[in-house]
C-alpha cells in the first residue's frame, strides 16, 4: 500500500462520525439498453456491496450521501431518494465487518465503532452509466455495473435493499420522471418506452404505450430526427 492510501486511511480512522447510523445506495443505471445497478467488491474480502457509508458529525444525511456517489462516480447533479430505513435487529454483521477491516490492513481497536449494530438509510439514484467513469473508493478492489439479474451475492441485507429500491422506483415510475434522469434532453418516444420496459421488466405496445404517455401532458414536441428515410423520422420530446 503507497504513502498516501496509508494516509487517507488514517484520515478515514480518526474522522467523527455519527455511531450506528449508515447509508447504502442503489443506484441505478440504464444506457438505452439494459438497466443495471452499481456494486462494489471489498478488498481481499470476496464480499459484493451496494456503495454505502457513515455520516459525520457535521454533515446531514443527504450532503453523505451525495459525497459518496461523486468519489465513486464524479457526478455531483444527479436524482436521488431516500426510499427505506433498514433497522432490524439481525442486519448489522460483526464478522462480515472485521473481515473488511482486516482485508483492508485496519486496526481492530481502533475501529471498533465498526463492529457495532448500524441502522441504514437507504437511497436510489438514476444515471446514465455511459456518463460515468467508475473509481473504486479506499476500502473496495472494483466497482462495477452489473445488469439487475446477473448481480452477484451481496452481503448483509443489500439484496433486500435491491428489491424494495426496485418495487419503489417500479411503483413511481411516472411520479418521479425517471427519464429525465437516463435520457438525453431530447429523446424519441421509443427511447422513453425503452426505459420504462428496462424499469417494470415487461415488454409494452408501443401504441398503447404511446396513447398514455401523450395523455399525461408531459412531453414537449420538438423536430424530427432524421438518420435514414425521412417519412419514417421520429419526433424528439423533452419533458415539460
Amino acid at each position: 500500500m503507497d504513502s498516501n492510501s496509508k494516509k487517507a486511511i488514517r484520515n478515514i480512522e480518526d474522522e467523527d462520525y455519527i455511531p450506528n447510523l449508515s447509508y447504502d445506495s442503489v443506484i441505478f443505471g440504464f444506457n438505452g439498453e439494459q438497466l443495471k445497478i452499481l456494486i462494489l467488491e471489498y478488498h481481499n474480502t470476496g464480499l459484493f456491496a451496494l456503495p454505502g457509508g457513515f455520516v459525520k458529525r457535521h454533515e446531514s444525511l443527504d450532503d453523505a450521501v451525495k459525497r459518496g456517489v461523486l468519489e465513486r462516480t464524479g457526478l455531483d447533479k444527479i436524482y436521488f431518494e431516500q426510499f427505506h430505513t433498514f433497522g432490524s435487529l439481525t442486519r448489522s454483521d460483526s464478522d462480515v465487518m472485521k473481515r473488511i477491516l482486516l482485508g483492508n490492513s485496519f486496526d481492530l481497536d481502533t475501529n471498533k465503532w465498526m463492529l457495532d449494530r448500524f441502522i441504514s438509510v437507504a437511497y436510489y439514484a438514476l444515471i446514465n452509466y455511459d456518463k460515468v467513469t467508475l473509481k473504486p473508493d479506499l476500502l473496495s478492489d472494483s466497482i462495477n455495473w452489473y445488469a439487475i439479474d446477473e448481480l452477484p451475492p451481496l452481503m448483509m441485507d443489500h439484496e433486500k435493499m435491491v428489491d424494495k429500491a426496485l418495487n419503489v422506483l417500479r411503483n413511481n415510475i411516472e411520479k418521479k420522471l425517471v427519464g429525465m434522469n437516463l435520457l438525453p434532453s431530447k429523446f424519441t418516444m421509443k427511447q422513453l418506452q425503452q426505459v420504462y420496459e428496462a424499469i417494470l421488466g415487461e415488454n409494452l405496445r408501443r401504441t398503447t404505450f404511446q396513447r398514455r404517455i401523450l395523455g399525461m401532458n408531459i412531453l414537449e414536441r420538438h423536430e424530427k430526427l432524421y438518420q435514414g428515410k425521412a417519412h419514417k423520422a421520429p419526433y424528439l420530446y423533452s419533458f415539460k
